[in-house]
């Protein structure tokens, strides 16, 4: 009976992502072909997140630990185990682009939109690494912050247990001198499993948004990364009781 009801709550939850997708895209359309405009679809993104999480009844426990000051870039590093994670940091506050998968911009119109408000990277190549690596700084030279998922995608078969992150994310934090903030996903493995079924669970979801780690004179790529992977591992473990 669980089953069956969770089937029936997947296929809704599906579905109303599609049809909300397909209603808002003409606003993202506007915003992707006028000058300028591409920060406001970023903001349309961000409404739309809270907008679908709420009618799927799925609230999300936002947790602030630090200040987040407006108009200043940040880059937010979180652990990826679900495919939930991405609607998920649509509740990142200020303009932020998102570094994602090359493979999303072959999505059927969310791969219009997402390449042409966010950065998609194909990992296998090292010139597309370069670009993208060249547009966030670009981004963040603009005022953007940077939403990136440091293990490189969904990798771990151990969760709530991450994999090694990669040090993209932490050598632009130390290239532009701007903060890190931590963010754990503490519960999205167990509400959408990465198993092939695409059932999704009625459990809780949950946010934290640590306090910002700031490339201080002598960090490294490797201080920045461990410091950063530390603090999201040890969330996961107290949340998830391991």
């Amino acid at each position: 009976m669980i089953k069956l009801l969770r089937r029936i709550y997947s296929l809704y939850a599906a579905l109303l992502f599609v049809l909300s997708f397909l209603l808002i895209f003409p606003f993202f359309l506007i915003c992707i072909w006028v000058p300028g405009w591409k920060p406001y679809g970023r903001r349309i993104n961000q409404y739309w997140a809270k907008i679908y999480f709420t009618l799927i009844f799925k609230p999300v426990h936002l947790e602030i630990r630090g200040q987040i000051k407006p108009g200043q870039p940040y880059i937010f590093a979180a652990n990826h185990f679900s495919y939930l994670d991405i609607p998920m940091m649509g509740f990142i506050p200020g303009d932020v682009q998102f570094i994602g998968k090359a493979s999303i911009r072959k999505a059927p119109l969310f791969g219009y939109f997402f390449k042409s408000l966010h950065i998609a990277v194909d990992r296998s190549r090292l010139k597309s690494r370069a670009e993208t690596m060249r547009r966030a700084a670009l981004a963040v030279d603009e005022g953007s912050g940077i939403v990136i998922f440091p293990e490189g995608g969904i990798y771990t078969t151990q969760p709530p247990h991450m994999v090694p992150f990669k040090n993209g994310a932490f050598r632009l934090a130390l290239d532009k001198q701007i903060p890190i903030i931590p963010v754990t996903l503490s519960f999205n493995h167990l509400i959408l499993p990465e198993d092939g079924k695409f059932l999704l669970d009625f459990h809780r979801a949950k946010m934290v948004l640590h306090e910002a780690i700031f490339p201080e004179e002598g960090a490294t790529e490797e201080s920045l990364k461990n410091k950063c992977f530390e603090v999201i591992e040890r969330q996961l473990q107290l949340d998830n009781g391991v």
